[in-house]
């Protein structure tokens, strides 16, 4: 199932609608009746609407339009972390420079464009929850499998809300006052519903892009280790490599490559699709459109997202291929890990097969850096296939039907191994990892002039910009801190631009630490983050949109409380 952006937008403002004079006398336009959505057809399409919010594009461009959306995370995750700047120009969307120097103001835009974006796939799927549950001709079976999908994605929009805002209303179908307050911990709830699609959806599913039992045990043990449940996260995760269901690919890259994605890694990803008939290509990856090498590239546009100098050098090894955190500037001659040049795009390095990465692709090399992100950009093998031509206007072609996965194999494994070494099983949380950095050697950047040489082995005689060399971890653990960070730091070149860090540093209570460290030490070769304010613990969340609190008063008082320190 691709997630096709058609906006079933009466089937949430229809539970809600009166039948007034003023209304019978509008000429409808594609007006949906209760019958219609109250029908089986009507239902699905309703659940439909509400996997369609998954990348929180809904067409309407709000403050800023879909980039705060964006189910990556870009902005709030990748450029207020260490992994990345803003990039761009210093001017171009000042309120995404003013997220990364840490100068957050509850009047940002950018924050009420997130906080709709998800509340709205919320409301599309009570909308859905509420008609599966009134409907007479829908199978008992049928029924029950919506309701756990209904909850599945109820659980991830307002999980997403919990890792930004945390104190946040839970919303349900049976809600009537929409000025909820924000004063309970919205966790169990999540948990609820997240533990019921456990329980009710099938293993297996017919249509590519809807959950099953495994993607909702993997999201339950992800939502537990958020909650510092380590023991009861590490059932869900044992449960779901237990399964078999699941394998790490040989290629890192393969989780980054249209032509290879609902891969045996892949446990539920947001399926993008380009050249389907929609002239705007909305059912693409629109949230990361900025992400693109700029004028000088084959891409055109924009220099967004761009990694940072820290996350580099975090990619050095030493001679056994093993981390080398000294955090010292990269140099050819240094060793690498091979994940270094399938995350960012380097001078003098192969892009895919679009030619050698350049200076000239990088729009202000004094304000975001060198370098360029990759893991959402497509092949030039695939301009016509797996991206969208010209067809959303004068911007070229820069959607690509390159799925995002909420969660892959990989993942799962580190966070399981986060989890044994907090319960002290600190020669499996080695074993998990080593799993990991043995998939890392499998494959390289390679040559890149033809889709064929994309990806080549460690040893090709064709690479000459770069030392690849990555090792396992060979002597026992028995250091819970060393292991600890060891886990840690290998979740971060795994996972890299991928939308975790911000959170992962949350978590893990190094958020204020890690940051400082970074701002300071970084702020020598980007000039901008001199303007940084200090990383406070108020930074562990985001402040709540003003615009929303205002909404929500009633009488003049407003039911939804700022976060403490905005």
């Amino acid at each position: 199932m691709k997630v096709f952006k058609f906006f079933l937008l009466a089937a949430v403002l229809a539970l809600g609608v009166s039948c007034q004079d003023e209304w019978l006398d509008l000429n409808p336009q594609g007006a949906l009746d209760g019958s219609a959505l109250s029908s089986p057809q009507g239902i699905e399409a309703s659940l439909i609407s509400a996997y369609s919010m998954l990348d929180g594009w809904n067409g309407q461009w709000g403050n800023f339009g879909p980039w705060a959306r964006d189910a990556g995370h870009w902005i709030f995750s990748n450029v207020a972390s260490d992994d990345a700047h803003k990039g761009s120009e210093a001017s171009d969307i000042a309120d995404i420079l003013q997220l990364e120097h840490y100068q957050w103001l509850p009047s940002n835009g950018l924050l009420d464009d997130y906080f709709q974006s998800r509340y709205e796939g919320v409301a599309r799927v009570n909308a859905t929850a509420g008609l599966n549950e009134g409907s007479e001709e829908i199978s008992a079976d049928r029924k029950a499998q919506i309701q756990a999908e209904c909850d599945f994605l109820r659980a991830h929009f307002h999980f997403d809300m919990y890792k930004v805002f945390k104190n946040v209303p839970y919303y349900r179908e049976t809600d009537t006052d929409f000025r909820k307050a924000n004063d309970q911990d919205i966790m169990p709830e999540i948990i609820a519903d997240m533990t019921n699609a456990t329980n009710n959806l099938p293993s297996s599913q017919s249509q590519v892009g809807r959950p099953t039992s495994n993607a909702a045990k993997a999201y339950l043990g992800k939502i537990l280790l958020y909650d510092g449940q380590y023991a009861e996260a590490k059932t869900q995760f044992d449960a779901v490599v237990n399964s078999g269901a699941y394998a790490l690919v040989d290629c890192f890259h393969d989780n980054f490559n249209a032509a290879t994605e609902n891969n045996s890694e892949s446990i539920f990803a947001i399926q993008f699709s380009v050249n389907d008939g929609d002239p705007g290509a909305n059912n693409g990856n629109y949230g990361t459109r900025l992400g693109y090498p700029h004028s000088g590239s084959p891409f055109g546009c924009c220099g967004f997202n761009q990694p940072t100098q820290s996350l580099v050098n975090a990619y050095k090894t030493d001679a056994n291929g093993l981390p080398n955190t000294d955090n010292v500037d990269v140099t050819a001659a240094d060793n690498v890990d091979p994940r270094l040049d399938w995350t960012v795009g380097r001078d003098d390095v192969p892009y895919y097969d679009h030619g050698v990465h350049a200076a000239s692709w990088i729009r202000d090399p004094n304000h975001g850096g060198p370098f360029s992100p990759k893991k959402t950009q497509y092949h030039a093998e695939h301009i016509g296939s797996f991206d969208s031509g010209t067809s959303p206007g004068a911007w070229g072609p820069q959607v690509s039907a390159i799925n995002y996965n909420i969660l892959r194999y990989a993942d799962i494994l580190l966070m399981l191994a986060e989890c044994e070494v907090e319960l002290g099983n600190l020669e499996r949380a080695r074993e998990l990892v080593n799993m990991v950095r043995m998939r890392a050697g499998n494959c390289a950047q390679g040559p890149g002039t033809s889709g064929a040489d994309i990806s080549v082995s460690l040893s090709d005689g064709g690479i000459t910009w770069a030392n690849y060399n990555v090792g396992t971890y060979d002597d026992a653990w028995s250091d819970a801190g060393a292991a600890r960070d060891a886990v840690r730091l290998e979740r971060r070149l795994e996972m890299a631009m991928e939308g975790h860090r911000m959170y992962d540093l949350r978590r893990w209570g190094t958020l204020v630490t890690t940051m400082n460290a970074y701002i300071e030490s970084e702020k020598s070769k980007r000039i901008h983050l001199q303007d940084a304010f200090t990383v406070e613990d108020k930074h562990n969340l985001f402040p709540l949109p003003s615009v929303q609190i205002e909404l929500s008063e009633t009488d003049g008082t407003p039911a939804l409380t700022q976060n403490p320190g905005f």
